[in-house]
């Protein structure tokens, strides 16, 4: 158990009974008892990596979830301005190896986590007083998911990070799970607004104190609800609760500027977003940062937000023109890093002395080799990944707004698992693009890393037509199917108009009873899909990922299907 959850086990198991009863006639007695235990926590955790800087940012957490409010402890303005670098990275998802920079014409690959980490080293060389953060989603993938997320934990340690976002991705093996293997973390992992069922005790810790030259930063994690409730499995939640962003920063920030003298959010909210590579070349994914920039306009007091979840990348940090606070955010997937100089001067917002998203050129970078080698050694102990499962005739690419090759490659595969009339995945569960050639268990299970069952579904023709108007809407981007096609016109405004379905090139029967696969997580209400949640019949023990990996074994060679089954105007 690493030294911070120590200090607060043993806190809560020394918390006195008139800690709940927070009346005016016991403050004095908290403030005499808090102060002690203060003192005691500080103590313990200063003998950490990190030492007092994070022992005051625990052990003032503590006291403050108990209704304690620290005084200010009267310390010096910074008398001349200080110049500090943030760098920072969001939605990197276990993108371990560099990917094809097709959209590129500077570089062949692009990102890699132990090319990203070289240059991590290289700037935090260049400017020693700077501060490492991620806004959240360190999971995903099947080597992540072979590991249970203990990997990645090791990796982001290595590499040096200060304070790392609770992305929703984090929950992909259920909250048990995370709350175990975060163990590991030599690093803070923040949370301040999801919460045990039922109770006010926090799943995660809400903030941390970092310090970089004589600047003190405050540093609270934030997730949206929207990517609480509708990007992660039920029951890889249940027994949590969130509260909304909003509600809980306008609680911390007065609190934390008594503490620091920049309060920075990193926040994982907004619409989710694919793990697309060619999202710089392409707009129609870019999801956009409204909650951040309402965020940013709704609690005075925050002087950055580090943002994730919609990969937005910015090129440019934005400034909200009420509160001046500063929003910067990646592409995600290790693609880039965010490299943010700033001069604080007490009194004033942050001025931007540069800002750039600095491409990893994994053609030129060295690989770190600390990190290289836990990840080839994690491999090593997962030979079956390597297998060859099939060959792919025909490359297969992901496309978020529109039909795509994998997707329907997928779609496939599940209508032929469940033997149902259709088939169907949405995009955001699609997470990587499968090449032309032999295909390993480890790339197949890349596409779908996710725990996923297969669900089957019956419903009306009616219904179906409800559940394609839906996918139309492309809230969450566009469903791929198998065994239907459709034409439709789509208007600026959002306004869908369904102009034909047909199953089997046969029109789509109203009172008609049809059957549909597809993963579990869209069955029971994913991105939104709750109309789907009654009709269930049947879910299979076997996992989306494994009934693509038995697909291509099955066939041995697969041919990538042609596009052409969705006609949108």
């Amino acid at each position: 158990m690493p030294w911070w959850r120590k200090a607060i086990v043993v806190f809560s198991l020394h918390k006195p009974g008139w800690a709940r009863d927070r009346g005016n006639d016991r403050e004095p007695a908290l403030t005499r008892w808090g102060l002690q235990r203060f003192e005691w926590v500080a103590g313990i955790l200063g003998r950490g990596r990190q030492g007092r800087t994070v022992a005051v940012g625990v052990a003032s957490t503590l006291l403050l979830g108990l209704g304690f409010v620290m005084p200010a402890q009267g310390r010096a303005e910074i008398a001349e301005a200080e110049t500090f670098q943030i760098l920072y990275t969001n939605d990197i998802e276990s993108v371990y190896e560099p990917l094809p920079a097709i959209w590129r014409s500077d570089m062949t690959q692009i990102g890699g986590l132990a090319k990203l980490a070289s240059l991590i080293a290289r700037y935090r060389v260049q400017e020693p007083k700077s501060l490492l953060l991620d806004a959240g989603d360190l999971f995903t993938g099947s080597l992540s998911k072979a590991t249970q997320g203990r990997l990645v934990f090791d990796l982001y340690s290595a590499i040096g990070y200060d304070a790392v976002n609770i992305g929703n991705h984090e929950f992909e093996y259920g909250w048990q799970t995370l709350a175990f293997v975060s163990q590991r973390a030599r690093f803070p992992l923040l949370n301040a607004n999801i919460f045990y069922e039922n109770t006010d005790i926090p799943f995660g810790r809400a903030y941390v104190i970092l310090e970089v030259g004589s600047i003190r930063v405050a540093v609270l994690g934030l997730m949206g609800i929207d990517a609480f409730i509708n990007t992660m499995m039920p029951s890889h939640r249940q027994g949590l609760r969130i509260v909304a962003p909003e509600t809980v920063a306008a609680h911390w920030v007065p609190r934390l500027r008594q503490e620091a003298d920049v309060v920075l959010l990193l926040t994982h909210q907004g619409r989710t977003a694919p793990m697309q590579t060619d999202k710089e070349a392409d707009p129609d994914v870019q999801r956009g940062f409204e909650e951040e920039y309402a965020l940013a306009g709704a609690v005075d007091g925050i002087d950055l937000i580090v943002a994730g979840h919609t990969d937005h990348g910015l090129q440019t940090p934005v400034r909200h023109p009420d509160t001046q606070t500063l929003i910067v955010e990646t592409f995600g997937q290790g693609m880039h890093l965010g490299v943010l100089n700033l001069r604080y001067q007490s009194g004033q917002p942050l001025t931007v002395l540069s800002s750039d998203l600095v491409p990893v050129n994994a053609d030129e970078l060295p690989s770190d080799t600390a990190v290289l080698a836990l990840i080839q050694t994690a491999r090593s102990e997962h030979p079956e990944l390597a297998a060859v499962a099939g060959t792919l005739v025909g490359h297969a690419p992901r496309k978020y707004y529109g039909e795509s090759v994998v997707g329907n490659l997928v779609a496939d595969a599940l209508r032929a698992h469940a033997k149902t009339d259709i088939g169907m995945i949405t995009p955001g569960a699609l997470r990587a693009d499968l090449t032309s050639g032999s295909v390993t268990v480890e790339q197949i299970r890349n596409v779908f890393p996710f725990l996923d069952r297969v669900s089957t579904i019956r419903l009306t023709g009616a219904l179906l037509k409800d559940v394609v108007r839906k996918g139309l809407q492309r809230e969450y981007g566009l469903p791929q199917y198998s065994g239907l096609t459709l034409t439709a016109e789509l208007a600026e405004s959002g306004e869908e108009s369904l102009i034909s379905l047909k199953i089997n090139s046969l029109p789509v029967i109203d009172t008609k009873q049809y059957t549909l696969a597809t993963g579990s997580f869209t069955a029971t209400g994913g991105e939104g899909y709750h109309l789907l949640t009654p009709h269930i019949i049947g879910t299979s023990e076997a996992l989306v990922a494994d009934v693509l990996v038995a697909y291509f074994k099955s066939k041995g060679r697969v041919e990538a299907p042609d596009l052409g089954r969705q006609t949108l105007r």
